[in-house]
Parts: structure tokens; C-alpha cells; sequence
């Protein structure tokens, strides 16, 4: 009878605990902060490996455009051309230089709300998706509650406040993980300028991006800057090094800059590179009855804080019945799971 070797036959599922040996001890002198809140998370895993009230909810002002712009790039026809909404680019604070009439596309809005942080387009954008802002700040919250952030709530999508409106660093930063992967959004917020074509009729003008971060600390590559008399200096930005990314979260944090590139001196030396795989696994094929070999497609790499203890697994899925001559070359897939989340997900294939 054909079965799945290392998989539970009667389930079609199986477990496999890797091995999480401790690395170096941690590095010494832990770096300060003088932010409200603050974090700083593994993008690929959300292990905290430096925090500071980073549960406590506060006001997150433009930060709160991660979300908007998340949201604008998953409601599809980013380049169709439409007229923005008259009433909702008439907003206060920071532009991206909307006008009644003008023409736009909601790439150039995400452009807009990500390098000038322009309110105007975070209005236009909820109204675009939404249909209206209240609508879209529905949306908003049915999105934080689908990401697990727990202390967040939306009512504005630019940051302006609104009661009730703030989450916590750790949110921000589950956030942010969330967003890098949509490659739309990683692509936009790591540039430091862009050129677009917008306006009644559209012509050309070039945006500059808020975040200074960027030019100042080695592997920067986003995320979002914010500011208000409320919220005080906002920042959530991300550093990939050898393959590892870093998400850091300052909330109200009158020296954001340096503290950022302290924060990411500490967590570089204090993780280690490592990935998260699975083995290979033999089937039997239902058409020949004979065995072959799957493999996952992907891993994961991630950066191992050390003296961790945390535990890495890998749940297979597959079909009932593999067939190897299969046109999609698919034949289920891989969950890994880090501390009981899962993290990421890797089809199964036949090499």
C-alpha cells in the first residue's frame, strides 16, 4: 500500500521539531531609548529582541499609512487613472500637492503617502478603496484584527488623530513585517525620491522621501516616518544584513534617528543568522506505484537571538494522492511555524 514516509498516513500531516541550539550570549550594554514605546522585532520570526512598553498603545501618527498604503495595493488596478475625491484631499498637515480635479492612480498615491507622507493622498486612497474614509477605517481594523494587533485602532487612514486611534510598537512592528512582503510596498518605501506623472492634466514632478534613515545606517530599507504635537516623532523602519532583517519601532521619540541606528548596532550583534527548512520527504506516486522525493521550494531565513529557546516546526500538507507526472508540479506544501506561529509557508516539489 503506498504511504507517505515520516508523514501521519492517516492524516496526511506530519511534525518535525528542528534543532535550536543556543548561540553566543547576549551583547552587553543594552542601548537606551528615551521613545514612549519602542521595539525591535526579526522581520521573518517577530521575536522581540529589544523592547520598551512596546505593548503600551499610543498615538502612531503618519505610521498609521503602512496600513492605508497595505491596503490600496491589495484592492488591485493600481494604474487605472480616476479623479481624486474634492472633499477628501481638503486636509491639514504634510502633501503630496493634490488639487480639485487632479488626475492620479493609486501607485502614485502609495508613492504619496510613503515618501512626503502626503494626508491628501491617504484621504484619496481611503475614499478610491473605501468608498469613504469611515468606510475604509472599517477596513482598516478588520485588517489589524486578520494581522493579530491586538492594541490597535484605526480612525483616520493619514494618522491625524481621532479617538481611539493608536496601537503599540510591537503592533507597528507586526505591522510593517506584514507589508514588506507585498513587493509593491518594499519597492516604494526603500525609495528616497520618485518621479510621477499626476495633476489635470498629469505632468511630471519628483517626490523626496521623509525618512533620512535611508541615507544614514547601511541597509535601511523603509519604513515609514510620523509626526504629530500629539504622537511626538514616529518611526518604524526596516535594516536587512546578511540576509536578516530587522524591523525597529520608536513611538514618540525625540531623537528617533540615532537611537534607530543604536538599536540596530545592538540587534546585529546579538542575532545570528540561521534559516528554518524541512526535509525532503518520500511518496508514492498513484499512477506508477512507484516512490519519489519532495522537497520544500523555499526556507526561511531568520535571525536567531541568542541563548533563544524558542522552537521551530514544520507541518507538511499534501494530497491524498501524488501524482509525479503532474503538469503544476505541486504536491502540497510546508507550514513553518515559529513558537507555535506560523511564519511562512513553502510548496512541496518534485525535483
Amino acid at each position: 500500500m503506498c504511504f507517505l514516509k515520516k508523514i501521519f498516513p492517516f492524516l496526511f500531516f506530519g511534525v518535525i521539531l528542528l534543532n535550536t541550539e543556543n548561540v553566543p550570549a547576549f551583547a552587553e550594554n543594552l542601548p537606551e531609548t528615551t521613545a514612549k514605546g519602542c521595539v525591535l522585532t526579526d522581520a521573518a520570526t517577530g521575536q522581540i529582541i529589544y523592547g520598551k512598553n512596546e505593548n503600551e498603545k499610543l498615538p502612531m501618527a503618519s505610521t498609521t499609512k503602512i496600513m492605508t498604503v497595505l491596503l490600496c495595493l491589495e484592492s488591485g488596478e493600481l494604474d487605472k487613472e480616476f479623479v481624486v475625491d474634492s472633499e477628501a484631499i481638503k486636509t491639514e498637515g504634510s502633501s503630496m500637492g493634490l488639487q480639485e480635479g487632479d488626475i492620479v492612480t493609486k501607485r502614485s498615491l502609495c508613492y504619496g503617502m510613503l515618501l512626503p507622507s502626503g494626508n491628501d493622498a491617504a484621504n484619496a486612497a481611503a475614499v478610491a478603496c473605501g468608498g469613504s474614509i469611515e468606510n475604509f477605517a472599517l477596513m482598516m481594523n478588520k485588517k489589524a484584527a486578520e494581522l493579530g494587533l491586538e492594541k490597535t485602532f484605526f480612525v483616520t487612514p493619514s494618522g491625524l488623530e481621532g479617538i481611539g486611534h493608536g496601537s503599540s510598537a510591537y503592533d507597528m512592528a507586526v505591522l510593517a513585517s506584514a507589508a514588506l512582503k507585498n513587493k509593491d510596498f518594499a519597492e516604494m518605501c526603500s525609495c528616497e525620491k520618485k518621479t510621477l506623472k499626476f495633476g489635470n492634466p498629469p505632468y511630471e514632478r519628483t517626490l523626496y522621501n521623509t525618512n533620512k534613515l535611508l541615507t544614514m545606517y547601511d541597509g535601511v530599507n523603509g519604513v515609514k516616518t510620523g509626526f504629530t504635537d500629539e504622537a511626538g516623532r514616529c518611526l518604524v523602519s526596516s535594516c536587512e544584513k546578511n540576509g536578516v532583517t530587522l524591523i525597529c519601532v520608536t513611538l514618540n521619540d525625540k531623537n528617533d534617528w540615532n537611537e534607530h541606528m543604536a538599536l540596530y548596532d545592538y540587534g546585529f550583534s546579538a542575532v545570528q543568522k540561521d534559516k528554518l527548512t524541512a526535509e525532503k520527504v518520500t511518496v508514492c506516486d498513484a499512477e506508477s506505484g512507484k516512490n519519489f522525493d519532495i522537497s520544500p521550494e523555499n526556507s526561511i531565513t531568520y535571525g536567531k537571538l541568542e541563548n533563544s529557546n524558542a522552537k521551530t516546526d514544520t507541518i507538511y500538507e499534501t494530497r491524498p494522492f501524488i501524482y509525479k507526472s503532474d503538469e503544476n508540479n505541486s504536491n502540497g506544501k510546508v507550514n513553518f511555524f515559529f513558537n507555535g506561529k506560523k511564519i511562512g509557508e513553502s510548496e512541496l516539489v518534485s525535483k
